[in-house]
């Protein structure tokens, strides 16, 4: 699914205009909670008068914002609550202050948008006439719909842009602040202080220091727009903010509905690139992997769409599965490679993303959030991504299997609902590889959301084994190379092509029966009647082949009409290409695009089918293995029992 939002301004002035409401809110407000449970007391610890002096007594509590000379007795004070969080030094710190203004603008910016979706919306009209007193009872179910969306649009901007706002002040700590409860929505107003009331909460019960000051606040933020965003699901009247996008253009921050905003920074890679040639064998997954690389950079961070995604062919997920040392890391580092020298020369952020075993977690519910916040890094619109899942087979559970720990079945409902689920958008600016040496392992649904199947297989011909030798060898050598031309098998173009031909026959024994009946039924499979027939012959040998197989295979088939590589003179020199006008660009990859034939269908249909049966065929074989090892452990244990009663 493919939007392009429209891009409005949030005005400077619009802004600015909450700074003092917004710093009261700081400074102390009363709050009784509703839902939440309150852990502290509102009251700033009082010292004693043996240590008077040590106290804050000429200190501003609002860092760069207002002064008062003497602290209110009660209510949330969350400026004091910051302050407490330095061992007492007497001077406001630069994180202090950062989170103070912080505060400060996304309270401000709510306020703002807030009011904006209220004009927008008949609410301001009916907050006037239910002030007068005349709101008609026939219209009060309108109104408290209306004031229960505005002040969900408040506290997830309020989070949004706090979190925004401070991700340049992370650090490596990390708190676990639980579960965000007082989320209101009678009106905004209430509904940010009970925001604030429960950050403070937080913030006395985790910030002990400045990094677990900053820490707690992102947790909190990421806890509230969670929160938010699950009721806003099912809430009414929001459609116009979840397809507006607004700019605040002194912070350069996008406020995308409800999607988190970040800041569009690239990662740093500290990994080994390799390049195309020294990648031996795996043409089609190379060729691929070069294409996708290509495509990528045609994205628009204007209309925050890619002509590929629109026109179809564009590869948001795959996967790469072969035997261990066929060559998947090496694919993943010449890809990265390529990406990131792409993006270096356009002046594009690249972010690149590994999903790990590290991400695994005991405590409940964490590694659901790591895997949210790695598929959330990479689809960030304002850069291009590319995420990995490494053994994804260790990673990710299969549903059923009770040696799946309670982390990984979190991170396998993730992965499934991010990759094709009912909220999922594909931009075009990023895509998720999944690689696996067992991917029969791998959870059936999961794997069937992988749109491309890339079968890394490694060196196969003798060519290969010879070129591989000789890249691994290196120069410090004095071997003769003998009667072979280096690298001449690997020649792209004339591989792809002679590995695209192999599958007009599947190569699997168990679809060959399929397709030598169903040809031997009806003929050649050159209708789309015929290859219906042959669809519901695999079907029918396969119950887990549906429509969601057909899917791919028809994107696998739209990305075939594509098969041109994007010209290198375009990446290298971006005025030609991208750098244009997204129509334009559209325009251009137009005309290269080619028909689609039977040919191309039937050979992506053994394609994928012949992945679906090789997994299917190695998860029975490991299945009837266990099996016989356990029978052979039964008879040896019977055994060795009767011998010993004996």
């Amino acid at each position: 699914m493919s939007v392009s939002a429209d891009l409005m301004e949030l005005k400077e002035d619009d802004i600015r205009k909450h700074y003092m409401p917004a710093a009261e809110m700081l400074m102390q407000l009363d709050h009784t909670p509703r839902i939440a449970q309150a852990r502290l007391s509102l009251q700033t610890p009082e010292k004693s008068p043996d240590v008077a002096a040590t106290r804050r007594r000429f200190r501003s509590t609002t860092p760069g914002l207002l002064t008062r000379t003497a602290a209110p007795a009660s209510g949330v004070r969350i400026l004091d609550r910051i302050a407490e969080s330095d061992d007492d030094d007497p001077l406001t710190s630069p994180a202090q202050a950062a989170v103070a203004h912080a505060l400060r603008r996304a309270l401000s910016i709510a306020l703002a948008l807030g009011e904006t979706y209220s004009d927008q919306t008949p609410l301001t009209e009916l907050k006037r006439i239910n002030l007068e007193g005349r709101l008609p009872t026939e219209r009060s179910t309108e109104f408290t719909e209306l004031l229960a969306a505005e002040s969900l649009v408040a506290l997830y901007t309020f989070a949004n842009a706090t979190s925004y706002l401070l991700s340049s002040h992370s650090t490596e700590a990390s708190v676990e602040v639980g579960s965000v409860d007082e989320v209101l929505t009678d009106n905004a107003p209430l509904a940010l202080h009970g925001a604030i009331w429960e950050l403070d909460q937080k913030l006395g019960q985790f910030a002990t220091d400045e990094p677990l000051l900053i820490a707690t606040m992102l947790a909190f933020c990421e806890q509230l727009m969670d929160k938010v965003a699950m009721r806003a699901s099912t809430a009414g009247r929001l459609e116009g903010f979840n397809n507006a996008s607004y700019r605040v253009e002194e912070d350069e921050l996008t406020l995308n509905g409800f999607t988190p905003a970040r800041t569009a920074k690239g990662s740093k890679l500290t990994m080994t690139f390799k390049k195309p040639n020294e990648v031996v064998g795996n043409h089609i997954a190379k060729y691929q992997a070069m294409k996708l690389s290509k495509m990528l950079m045609a994205y628009d961070f204007d209309r925050k769409l890619n002509p590929f995604a629109e026109l179809g062919g564009f590869i948001f997920t795959f996967m790469g599965d072969g035997k261990p040392g066929t060559g998947k890391t090496t694919l993943i580092q010449m890809m990265a490679g390529l990406i990131s020298g792409y993006c270096e020369t356009a002046g594009y952020a690249f972010r690149y993303q590994n999903l790990s075993t590290d991400n695994i977690d005991s405590y409940q519910g964490k590694s659901g959030q790591n895997a949210k916040a790695f598929i959330n890094n990479v689809l960030d619109p304002n850069v291009i991504g590319f995420g990995t899942i490494d053994d994804i087979d260790q990673l990710a559970g299969k549903r059923g299997d009770r040696q799946s720990s309670a982390g990984q079945l979190e991170i396998t409902a993730v992965l499934m609902e991010s990759f094709a689920g009912a909220n999922t958008v594909v931009r075009g600016n990023c895509t998720f590889g999944m690689f696996s040496n067992y991917p029969e392992n791998v959870d059936d649904a999961l794997r069937q959301r992988a749109g491309a199947r890339f079968l890394v297989d490694g060196p196969i011909t003798q060519d290969d084994y010879i070129d591989i030798l000789y890249l691994l060898m290196g120069k410090n050598h004095d071997i003769p190379l003998g009667d072979h031309e280096v690298f001449a098998a690997q020649e792209i173009k004339k591989a792809v092509a002679a590995s695209f031909d192999s599958h007009g026959r599947p190569h699997e024994e168990g679809l060959l029966r399929v397709f030598d009946k169903v040809s031997s039924d009806i003929g050649d499979l050159d209708t789309i009647a015929k290859m219906g027939a042959y669809l519901k012959g695999i079907q029918e040998a396969d119950e887990r082949f549906t429509g969601r197989a057909i899917k791919n295979i028809t994107d696998a088939v739209k990305v075939r009409a594509m098969d041109f590589e994007l010209p290198d003179e375009w990446m290298e020199e971006p005025d030609l290409f991208l750098f244009k006008p997204y129509d334009e660009k559209k325009g251009m990859i137009e005309e290269l695009r080619q028909p689609i034939t039977v040919d191309m269908v039937l050979q992506e249909i053994n394609r994928y089918a012949d992945s679906e049966f090789r997994y299917a065929d190695k998860s029975d074989e490991v299945a009837i293995d266990a099996m016989v090892r356990d029978f052979g452990r039964q008879e040896i244990a019977k055994k060795r029992y009767l011998e010993g009663k004996g």
